[in-house]
């Protein structure tokens, strides 16, 4: 069973219903970084986004519905 959550106009597909509260946890964290400008332990935005990338699965979803993956159109995505 799927289950959608919305986030900032976005659909986010999760593969179950506790991964919502997962969802809307990292969404906090996003938020709060943009912001504040925080990306430690990363010295950059573009840095931790790209590491956050290379983790995919809800963490990507997040990050495209905020709008940071456009940030970073030359990394590779790939999903769960």
């Amino acid at each position: 069973m799927t289950i959608e959550i919305l986030l900032n106009g976005h659909t986010i597909h999760l593969k179950a219903a506790s991964d919502a509260r997962v969802a809307e946890r990292v969404a906090a964290q996003m938020q709060r970084r943009i912001r504040e400008d925080d990306w430690q332990p990363y010295r950059s935005r573009d840095e931790a986004i790209r590491a956050w990338t290379r983790l995919g699965g809800i963490r990507l979803q997040v990050m495209q519905a905020l709008g940071l993956q456009s940030d970073l159109n030359h990394v590779q995505i790939s999903q769960d």
